[in-house]
């Protein structure tokens, strides 16, 4: 027993003219092509709504790609510049501090 074919079917959404052809080999499945003026703009494999068809006409704009380049290190130090100190800052001494009164110790613990 043979699978039915699905038949060709023509439509418009807006101004926009779609033929929806059956895919080969593929049962009930479309492939959806959009003309403007009878001039093919596009293709989809699903229904296309006008948005889709007036993005096929008219596509956003993308801009051009950045190349990545090497010479360029976020975070790095120049050559030549001293080396960085550690995050560690010295305590303050201590009899800079009032009478009794002490910091607490850093711990690993968090």
């Amino acid at each position: 027993m043979r699978n039915p074919v699905a038949v060709r079917r023509r439509y418009t959404i807006g101004r926009y003219e779609i033929v929806a052809q059956p895919i080969p080999h593929a049962a009930q499945m479309f492939r959806y092509t959009v003309f403007v003026d009878g001039r093919r703009i596009g293709t989809m494999a699903s229904v296309p709504s006008e948005a889709d068809c007036v993005s096929m006409e008219k596509p956003p704009i993308v801009p051009p790609l950045v190349p990545y380049q090497v010479v360029y290190r976020p975070g790095r130090p120049k050559k030549g510049t001293p080396p960085r100190t550690t995050g560690d800052a010295a305590p303050p001494p201590h009899e800079d501090l009032p009478h009794g009164m002490s910091f607490p110790q850093a711990t690993d613990e968090r």
